[in-house]
């Protein structure tokens, strides 16, 4: 028998609730079950997929390998299925529907903004609801159905479950505030700038990657009492308040710089991230609104790959 016609979506609830609290008993009280009808109801699941999902540590649940594999393929179960509640309820109610959009920094000032201007010309009483934070974070939301869109920077694999079209390479600037001791620098070594305190992006997100591979490069560890933050707003404000230096899109420091805000310092960093793009999930059906946004934000000329998939 087909594996699908032995899965009951209360299991995919019930694997997804004892991850999330790690007891069977406060995943059968969310779920509004019993203890013994939870327990069995793991079982079957566990006896249709053929693995043990749990280990158990003291009186909790823990995910073992396999399980970990199960509720990454059952997030996405979750995410369809919300993400199609949400068209469906948008019709019920006869409006233009929703389009929740995750976006990087570097992206939200120009390509994104420009194609939501031409968008709300197309669907003035469509909604949209903007996510600004690192890739890593926003695919999560994306495997999660909690977003319809990411541009965002994705690695090179092919063969998944998303489709990246690549839009534009994104360089970085370090900067300061304007009052800084290193702001008149015409020329700066990196060594100098250890000096200061350092904002970043937090871990594990692709611009964070540069800026570690950075200070490798130089033979540095990460400086001590880092400031992490994704908001560019709390970067521009700390480094006006102090001696911090950060590291933000050039596109946005440019900006910055030509209102008076912040200083680009006369440094490069010598790693380059990949280009970013929008990354769609190829197993959920793109509304109407959502293809004429694609349309509109490759309007201009893509890289040198029109478009390629990625796995998980």
């Amino acid at each position: 028998m087909p594996l699908l016609n032995r899965l009951r979506m209360r299991q995919v609830a019930l694997m997804l609730a004892i991850e999330a609290r790690g007891t069977l008993r406060a995943a059968a009280a969310d779920l509004g079950m019993t203890q013994p009808a939870a327990t069995k109801m793991l079982h079957e699941l566990e006896d249709a997929l053929g693995h043990p999902l749990f280990d158990r540590v003291g009186r909790g649940l823990r995910v073992n390998v396999a399980g970990s594999c199960v509720t990454q393929y059952f997030r996405g179960m979750r995410g369809g299925i919300e993400a199609m509640r949400r068209e469906l309820d948008a019709l019920h109610l006869g409006s233009a529907g929703k389009l929740f959009v995750g976006c990087i920094m570097a992206a939200a000032p120009e390509l994104l903004s420009d194609a939501l201007v031409r968008l709300k010309t197309a669907y003035p009483l469509l909604t949209v609801e903007i996510a600004v934070d690192t890739s890593n974070r926003l695919m999560e939301r994306l495997r999660e159905g909690r977003l319809d869109v990411v541009i965002g920077r994705m690695p090179g694999r092919s063969g998944g479950d998303c489709r990246f079209r690549p839009l534009a390479e994104e360089v970085l600037s370090v900067v300061v505030a304007t009052d800084h001791p290193l702001s008149r620098r015409r020329s700066l070594r990196f060594a100098e700038l250890l000096a200061y305190p350092w904002i970043l992006q937090p871990a594990g997100s692709p611009m964070r990657d540069v800026l570690e591979q950075e200070f490798a490069l130089h033979h540095q560890p990460l400086p001590g009492g880092l400031v992490e933050t994704a908001s560019i707003l709390t970067t521009t404000n700390l480094i006006a308040r102090s001696d911090m230096v950060a590291v933000i899109p050039a596109s946005i420091a440019l900006r910055y710089e030509r209102h008076g805000l912040l200083r680009v310092l006369p440094y490069t960093v010598r790693n380059r991230l990949a280009a970013y793009g929008s990354v769609v999930r190829l197993d959920r059906p793109a509304s109407a609104a959502l293809e004429h946004f694609l349309a509109l934000l490759h309007a201009a000329p893509e890289g040198p790959e029109s478009a390629e998939a990625i796995s998980p």
